[in-house]
């Protein structure tokens, strides 16, 4: 089943670390986010193969929007 990757709160994409096909191991940095003036990883929770990247850098994120698809 594909584990969706969600953003937790409003922020802006600062780097997208992955490309769709990789495949990444757990704790892996998806992407960096920036809220209130601090740097956030989005880590992986899952190992699998990147499916979909649905951001990139510059993107204002809404708590809830997908930022990545791993299967």
């Amino acid at each position: 089943m594909p584990e969706e990757v969600r953003a937790e709160m409003v922020s802006t994409v600062l780097a997208v670390e992955v490309t769709v096909g990789e495949h990444v191991q757990v704790d892996q940095t998806l992407v960096l986010l920036e809220s209130m003036k601090m740097e956030i990883p989005v880590l992986t929770e899952v190992e699998g193969d990147i499916t979909s990247v649905d951001v990139s850098p510059g993107q204002v994120l809404q708590a809830g929007d997908l930022i990545a698809t791993i299967a």
